[in-house]
């Protein structure tokens, strides 16, 4: 595991909000119904005008095809970046829980290195927490 993993968690993260609301998107635009009234009558005497109220939707079978595809190839992609999240995840519960939180706050929160060192205490300083992350890493 090296640290380009941890930046993959972060996009992945990203992604996988960013799939979801894609394909909310999606069904929203399938369920999308348009509704108009017309007028008319009986083709045969005694002529009696009447309303008709028309609804439907505003693509073809061929655009619901595309929307289908589509929406799969977003479930997929969903899919691919909940792996690597998951991936992560059981790593970071393999390691000591000090490296947890400074991975933490530093990648998943995006804070300074001495912004994490403020939250860990204990007199650290923002180039020991980096400092050990690194010589952490490097075991890694």
């Amino acid at each position: 595991m090296d640290k380009n993993i941890l930046n993959d968690y972060i996009d992945a993260c990203a992604l996988v909000q960013e799939t979801e609301r894609d394909i909310r998107a999606l069904k929203k635009k399938r369920k999308t119904i348009i509704q108009t009234n017309v007028s008319g009558s009986n083709p045969d005497f005694p002529y009696q005008p009447q309303h008709f109220k028309i609804e439907g939707t505003t693509f073809t079978y061929a655009d619901d095809s595309a929307l289908r595809w589509d929406e799969g190839l977003l479930e997929r992609r969903k899919a691919n970046a909940e792996k690597i999240k998951l991936n992560v995840e059981e790593w970071m519960l393999t390691i000591p829980a000090r490296m947890q939180r400074i991975i933490r706050w530093k990648f998943l929160e995006e804070l300074t290195w001495e912004e994490v060192a403020v939250k860990m205490g204990r007199k650290a300083t923002g180039d020991s927490v980096r400092l050990e992350f690194q010589r952490f890493m490097a075991e890694k």
